[in-house]
Formats: structure tokens, C-alpha cells, sequence
């Protein structure tokens, strides 16, 4: 099977090194910018072009790794020809490559990608649609070999899933990078929140995250003033916490209120 990868980020280089150790053939690398075309090709030992009008059009399987921003223009650039088409986009709909060519479909990785930093997708679910059966077949086939957690997932379900990992990664890295800056601002290293971070992340292997979770408001509910959090000067910050502290105590009062509901209709 010849592949063409169409990007050369950070998940164009997890992907095809993850499908070259899987013993699949990455035929060509396609980059605008040169420098990142020429190093993910030599890792691959593979072509590569800046130029796409000199994209092969013999491959099995064209994979664009693009921002969603760019991939609609990019689609139309590249000549179509009787190669599988995919994107890797969580928000893209699997129909943007028609009216160009027959055969498309998606196989979106659902992880955070660094670039520079080697990452296995052994535990990683990928979600795969295709325009006909045979080709989600082959998408699944190529996804198994990669990772034990394939499955079939439609647009709509997609973005859905994508918006989700907004709030899981991205939302809570700035968390995360809020924290950290209320730690340096008394001198103190954010590296002392990794195991905080580490265990709540452990204790979500096990439970859920509704389980897991701290009433701050209960919490400090009957403290006294001077024994409350000490809140920052920063305006945006303190709306912050009290906003989601009182989004967070709504959520569990009202966990309660079903939970007592639930044993009152079982004991009737």
C-alpha cells in the first residue's frame, strides 16, 4: 500500500511514524514549507514536495493532516485520481472531499500531539468514517493495526466528540496555566501541582468525574471570611472560580436531589 502524507505537523509526524512501525509504506510527504517536508521525508525515507501539482497520483491512501483552516483550498489543489482520501479533523465533515473525488472518508486520532516528542497510539481510539463500506473496512484494518480502539463515528458524533476534548485538554491546560501563575506570583514552582494533577487524573481511571469532584461552595460554606481561598487581584480570574464553583455546586445538588429521588421510588 502507497501512503501520501499532506501535512508535516505534529500529528503527520505521529501518524506516519506510527504507521511506518506498523510496517506500512509512506510513499511521499507533502509540506508547504520545505525545511518540515525534508525532515519528516528523510525519518521516512521517502519523498517529499512543497509543490502540489508533484503530489503522486498512484497512491492507496491520501492522508491530509492540515488546520481545518487550510484543508477545503488544499483538497482543491491537489488533482484528483482513485486514491482513498481521509482527513484527520475532529470538526471537518467526512462530505468535504466531494464532488472531487469518489473515495473519502475520515480517520481522526482522538489525542493531543506535540511535535518533537514521540507518541505511541496504542491506547489512542481513532474514529473512521468512509463515503462506502469498503473503504471503512480498509480504514479500520489500518486503524487496528495502530491501536486495539477503532470505531465507526459520524460527523455530527465527531464534532461532538471534539468539543468534549476542548473542555477535557484545552480548557484544562488553562486551568492548569492559571494555577501555575498563582504559585509563581508568591515564588512557588508549578511543578508543585503535578502530583495534585497526576492523581486526580489517576482517580479518573477508576471513577467518574462527577464522583471525583469538590464542592468548593459546600466546602467553605460555613468557613470564616479570613478563612476562605485567597483570591488574586485579577478581575477574570475571580470570575472565574466563582462562576464554576457555582456551576459545580448546581451539579451536585442536583446529583443529590435525583440520587434521593431514586432510593424514595425504589422503597416504595
Amino acid at each position: 500500500m502507497k501512503i501520501v502524507s499532506i501535512g508535516a505537523g505534529s500529528l503527520a509526524w505521529c501518524m506516519s511514524l506510527e504507521m511506518q512501525r506498523a510496517g506500512m509504506t509512506i510513499s511521499q510527504v507533502y509540506s508547504r514549507t520545505r525545511k518540515h517536508a525534508e525532515l519528516l521525508a528523510k525519518k521516512l525515507n521517502c519523498r517529499w514536495t512543497t509543490n502540489p501539482v508533484e503530489i503522486m497520483d498512484d497512491a492507496d491512501l491520501y492522508i491530509f493532516s492540515l488546520k481545518d483552516s487550510v484543508l477545503y483550498d488544499m483538497i482543491r489543489r491537489v488533482k484528483p485520481n482513485s486514491g482513498l482520501w481521509v482527513h484527520t479533523s475532529g470538526i471537518m465533515p467526512v462530505d468535504v472531499f466531494a464532488g472531487h473525488v469518489e473515495r473519502y472518508g475520515v480517520f481522526y486520532p482522538f489525542q493531543t500531539f506535540t511535535k518533537g516528542r514521540r507518541f505511541r497510539l496504542d491506547n489512542t481510539p481513532v474514529f473512521l468514517e468512509a463515503n462506502s463500506a469498503n473503504d471503512l473496512k480498509m480504514l479500520r484494518k489500518i486503524a487496528i493495526a495502530l491501536t486495539g480502539h477503532a470505531f465507526e463515528l459520524s460527523s455530527e458524533k465527531r464534532r461532538q466528540i471534539h468539543s468534549a476534548a476542548i473542555f477535557a485538554s484545552d480548557f484544562a491546560n488553562y486551568m492548569y496555566l492559571t494555577a501555575s501563575k498563582l504559585l509563581e506570583e508568591h515564588g512557588l514552582p508549578y511543578t508543585l501541582l503535578l502530583p495534585l494533577i497526576g492523581e486526580t487524573a489517576e482517580r479518573l481511571c477508576n471513577s467518574t468525574p462527577l464522583s471525583v469532584q469538590a464542592d468548593t461552595v459546600s466546602r467553605f460554606e460555613n468557613c470564616k471570611p479570613e478563612d476562605l481561598p485567597v483570591m488574586p487581584d485579577d478581575p477574570v480570574v475571580q470570575n472565574i472560580y466563582h462562576f464554576i464553583s457555582h456551576h459545580i455546586h448546581e451539579e451536585k445538588m442536583k446529583n443529590e436531589k435525583n440520587e434521593k429521588n431514586e432510593k424514595e421510588e425504589k422503597n416504595e
